[in-house]
Parts: structure tokens; sequence; C-alpha cells
């Protein structure tokens, strides 16, 4: 008989995106073969706390089925209220867990700081490493390496904090001359579009700067491109394929948190209605730039196409999307054939052979 598996969900975290998280984990929880996988729940608390047992299990209770909830409750040491269930700090290690599947969305989930403490712990993850998970949350430095991969993009600026509040009004100057009205306005470093703002003039440009700069010291502006919202997923390693392509059609202004995760009127239409020769570009295009990032594992691409002339720019790149059934990344796949158990099957494997290749390769000095 095959061993199973032990998998560590990492879920919650200090993030904006706690609670999309957790309705993530569960989701990946469900999925997960019983007869290959022992799952090991680890939730990260708002206040960055680590919990275990039936503590990490009463974090993503309401999102979980009864039958599933009931064998997670019926996995833990019956000793296990009397153990201290809140810790400081990663609560595995190689001799307890397989691989660890950290299902954090945002800064310190996704930003390249949680892929690091794994890989001190030298365990098996899913997903992105810590150059491209660190790099794709950047916004900045993620349109820069797409531009010098020659991956068309819209115009942007970006300014920092302390530069605004010195030079507000040269700021000002800049954006209105270089970008212009509507546009834009975004932290560098964050997801689920909060902190984004479209500003139409002075007074909403001065406002949506101070709200992007509430959560980051970076700011980027971009300019307002009437086009269609388009989404691709990427799932692989060295030689990663992409999903058919989808649409976005928002129920706001714009696609932003409020579209994305609270009012249910944003609707998908997979495949999108799309010319199959646009399409193709944009497949072609997904995976050039899950490439220039060095991405592994997952992520999922988001693209405008200009209603005007049907020009393909890339928006940005997400390395841990939203992981419901319900989500674009699992419909992408759906739609291509491969179900959302298969997808978080293939993900685990990609982790552990991604492990494999790393361990063998040189990284310390022997001086013996």
């Amino acid at each position: 008989m095959t061993k199973k598996l032990r998998v560590a969900v990492l879920f919650g975290g200090k993030s904006g995106e706690h609670d999309v998280s957790l309705s993530s984990a569960a989701s990946v929880i469900q999925a997960m073969d019983p007869e290959k996988y022992d799952v090991i729940p680890i939730g990260i608390s708002k206040r960055g706390e680590w919990v275990k047992g039936a503590s990490s299990i009463q974090m993503i209770a309401a999102h979980l089925n009864t039958e599933i909830l009931e064998r997670l409750q019926g996995s833990l040491p019956i000793a296990s209220s009397e153990k201290k269930e809140i810790e400081n700090g990663p609560t595995f290690s190689k001799e307890e867990v397989d691989v660890v599947f950290p299902v954090l969305h945002g800064t310190f989930g996704e930003d390249g700081t949680m892929q690091g403490l794994l890989e001190i712990a030298d365990v098996p993850y899913v997903g992105a490493g810590v150059l491209a998970s660190a790099v794709a949350m950047d916004k900045v430095i993620a349109k820069k390496l797409f531009a010098q991969t020659g991956i068309p993009q819209g115009a942007y600026m970006y300014f920092l904090k302390s530069e605004i509040i010195k030079n507000v009004e040269v700021v000002y100057a800049q954006i209105e001359s270089t970008i212009g009205y509507p546009c834009f306005i975004k932290p560098a470093n964050l997801g689920s579009s909060v902190g984004i703002s479209k500003a139409e003039n002075r007074v909403e440009l001065q406002a949506a700067l101070a709200l992007a700069g509430k959560y980051d010291r970076k700011i980027i502006v971009e300019e307002f491109i009437p086009a269609r919202e388009i989404e691709v997923a990427v799932l692989g390693n060295d030689d990663p394929k992409a999903s058919v392509v989808g649409e976005i059609i928002s129920s706001g202004d714009f696609y932003d948190y409020q579209a994305k995760y609270v009012d249910g009127e944003s609707t998908m239409q997979i495949p999108a209605d799309l010319p199959s020769q646009t399409q193709a570009q944009i497949q072609e295009l997904a995976i050039r730039a899950y490439q220039a990032l060095d991405c592994s594992g997952l992520s999922r691409v988001d693209f405008f196409v200009r209603k005007d002339n049907g020009e393909i720019l890339i928006n940005e790149i997400n390395t841990m999307p939203g992981f419901t059934p319900y989500s674009m990344y699992a419909h992408l796949w759906a739609e291509s054939g491969l179900s959302y158990k298969a997808v978080i099957a293939e993900l685990i494997q990609l982790a552990i052979t991604r492990y494999r290749e790393k361990s063998e390769l040189i990284t310390t000095l022997d001086m013996n």
C-alpha cells in the first residue's frame, strides 16, 4: 500500500486577504483525495499567531462541508485539546510533513516572505519560489521585467510615498502630463484590488494617492485602458502549460474588491469570445510572462484586450490566485479538461519535483 503524503495546508495570514484565504484553503482541503493525502491544517491569525489542531480547524469550519469537517476533527490526537495550539512561528518540519500547500494571498504569504521561510525549513511547497513571488507581488518590478521581455503593456508611472509628500504638486503635474485622466492608482505591493482607485480629476487623484499610500510605500499610476479583462491560468514548472482564455465581466466600473468578492454580480465567460488567433497570442504571452518571472507551480495571468483595436496588453500576474472551485483559475482548467481535484494533485507533485531537483544542487560549502 502506497504511503499517504502528509500535506500541511497554510491559510489565513495578516494580509487584507485573510478571509479569501480561508475560503480558498477549505476548498483545497475538500478537493484532496483522502486515500492519497493526510491533511494537516495550519492557520495564521490576523495577528500573525500560528494555530494548529482544533484551533486551526475552527478557523475554516464555516467553509467546510460536514463530512470533511468531521474527518479533520476525527484525525486529531485525543490529547489535542490539552496541548498548546498557539505558536509564534512555523509548526512543521520535514519529519512532520511531506509538502506544504501555502494557500495564502497577499502580503506575508504570496510576496516571497513565506516562501523564504519554507526554504529555510527545507520542505517542499506548492507554488512560486522566493524570487517569483516577490517580483510578481511588486507590480513595478514585474512591469520592468515584462518590458525587458517585450511583453506589451499600458503606460504607467510610479512614485515613493515620501516623494509624493515632499513634492506633491510636481507629482500631480507629472501624472497629468504623462498619464492624464482618467487613471488608476494602486499600491505597488498588494492583491485583490485592495487600495485601488480610479481618478477622473485632481481632487480624486489626491484622495487616491492618499488611499494607496496607506497600504504601501510605493504607488503606481496606470493609464485607463478601455478594454476587456482577460485571464488565463498557467500550470507547471520548467514546461508550463496555459489554459483556455476567460473573460471577466465586472459588475462595477472596474474589477475591484467589491466586484470580486462582495456583490456577487460579476460574471465569467469561459472560453472568452475572442478570435482563435487572439486567444493563442494571449496563451503564448502568458507563458512568456510566467517564465520571465521564473514562476513555478501555478499563476493566473491577467490581460487587457483593447476594445478599439484588439491590442493585447498584460496587466499583472498572480502567483497564488483565488483557489475556490468557483474561482477563475479553477474554472479555466475545468474548461481545459483538468478537474479541480486533478489540479490540486498536480500542484503537489510539481512541488515535490522542484524540491528534489533543487536538492541535487550544491548549495553549501563542504569544509571537510
